[in-house]
């Protein structure tokens, strides 16, 4: 059994850029260590710098490949860049199926770039429970972008919104995405839509059919985000320089609005709930391998003979726990 990392050491390397010591802490996370509670606490007073870009669209639309342009655009100026690809669980591992060796190979040896590979583990959202803590890993570690690629398994595909601070949407021309998109609720959440593979016929009839879609029902003050539509060919890099010009005009007009605040407290707000709900079944589990009278199967049995109802049962269960 090796020992216990110190975690100080660990977040004194990450912040040096030992990429290593950022898998180590990540591993933490994924693995909801019982270091964890003292790895984010080393982890908090270096972070809030980063700016959290999300991308989300179909399978088959590019997202990869526009992940790996991006990084190549920001690492052009200067900056350090983490990826966090949310890939499908393996059912036999629960790891991530696709693993970093067959992404973004141009990027391996950068030292100025962290890509990591996530098992969303069945999560329907599409994102990992423990992608907002892996962020904060990246974030700490002085990444100056954190671009957060999701599966694309449709509807829930919304819940990289709550996560970003600008959520890309990714369309393809011949893919009837637009229509798709919107029985989703994407285009309610996205803040850069990008038609990619444009070399494709069909490709100025998807941006008149999502410029289309957008304008429904679109009640925009004079001073609210108006999101652009990029054309892009991520593959050959072609209209790649449009889009980081387009999330840098998103970043200024969060920050003089006041959203990036807002979404921020949104983002920490969902992070301290999941980590509540997620202490509070580890303790009904607790009550239930316990038993008693007040354990969850005997307030199950209550319920079902008629002896009281649920909500009685949920209000004695709560009690339990808040006196565990």
């Amino acid at each position: 059994m090796s020992p216990a990392p110190d975690v100080g050491a660990l977040v004194e390397r990450a912040r040096e850029g030992d990429a290593r010591s950022v898998a180590r802490l990540i591993s933490l996370v994924e693995d909801a260590s019982p270091l964890l509670r003292e790895a984010m606490a080393a982890l908090t007073p270096y972070g809030g710098r980063a700016t959290v870009i999300g991308l989300t669209g179909a399978p088959g639309v590019g997202k990869s490949t526009t992940t790996d342009a991006l990084v190549t655009a920001f690492r052009g100026r200067g900056k350090r860049v983490g990826v966090l690809a949310v890939d499908p669980s393996s059912p036999f591992s629960g790891g991530a199926l696709h693993g970093d060796r067959i992404r973004m190979q141009d990027h391996a040896l950068d030292r100025d770039v962290y890509i990591r590979s996530m098992a969303s583990r069945g999560h329907l959202g599409g994102l990992a429970w423990s992608t907002p803590q892996a962020l904060r890993v990246l974030d700490a570690a002085g990444c100056d972008v954190v671009l957060v690629e999701t599966v694309g398994v449709g509807q829930s595909e919304v819940e990289v919104a709550r996560l970003a601070d600008t959520t890309v949407v990714l369309l393809a021309p011949g893919m009837g995405d637009a229509i798709q998109a919107a029985k989703a609720g994407i285009l309610e959440v996205g803040d850069v839509y990008v038609v990619n593979k444009a070399d494709r016929d069909g490709a100025d009839a998807a941006v008149r059919e999502l410029r289309h879609m957008l304008t429904l029902g679109e009640r925009r003050g004079p001073d609210d985000w108006r999101p652009p539509i990029v054309k892009t060919v991520a593959s050959r890099g072609e209209g790649v320089e449009e889009v980081v010009a387009s999330l840098d005009k998103h970043r200024s007009w969060l920050e003089e609005t006041g959203a990036l605040h807002e979404r921020r407290l949104h983002r920490a707000a969902d992070e301290v709930q999941t980590i509540a709900l997620t202490a509070l079944r580890e303790r009904v589990g607790d009550l239930r391998a316990r038993g008693g009278e007040d354990g969850l199967d005997a307030l199950a049995a209550d319920v079902v003979a008629g002896r009281t109802d649920p909500y009685a049962a949920a209000d004695r269960l709560l009690d339990g726990l808040t006196g565990a």
